[in-house]
């Protein structure tokens, strides 16, 4: 599978994936609390329409998946109509282990509500992946 689709797989998983995932909980675990806070950054990068550093930021296995020019263009195209974020709140997060059409490995599927200034209803979903240095980046996102 080529790499484009191989993240574009994975994002469409991850929003069908969410839509189970279960409410937030103040006991949600440590992982699943450090995989939310690098969603919320990763998000304040695409907010800022910072998409390169997006890019920058994001999961290895994102960054072999699509270019950062490839990038920035499908970002410019899908997220800057939207307009700026009014709010976003957390609707769920469910940890995985193993995805369809991405190597086993920890996954945190994460929705939010969002309104933009352009749409007033949207759902995000974000899923930072746990990287072999421990730390969480994003290794998919999609708006519905």
């Amino acid at each position: 599978m080529k790499p484009s689709k191989r993240i574009l797989v994975l994002t469409l998983l991850a929003s069908s994936l969410a839509a189970r995932a279960r409410a937030a909980d103040p006991a949600a675990s440590p992982a699943e609390k450090a995989a939310e806070a690098s969603a919320r950054a990763w998000l304040a990068l695409v907010d800022d329409g910072k998409y390169g550093e997006s890019w920058d930021a994001a999961a290895t296995m994102f960054r072999s998946a699509v270019t950062k020019a490839g990038w920035e263009s499908a970002l410019d195209g899908v997220r800057k109509p939207l307009g700026k974020v009014l709010s976003r709140k957390l609707r769920g997060a469910k940890s995985m282990t193993d995805l369809p059409g991405a190597p086993p490995g920890e996954y945190v599927v994460i929705q939010y509500d969002t309104s933009f200034a352009n749409r007033a209803s949207a759902t995000e979903t974000v899923t930072p992946m746990k990287e072999k240095d421990g730390s969480w980046r994003v290794s998919g996102y999609y708006i519905k």
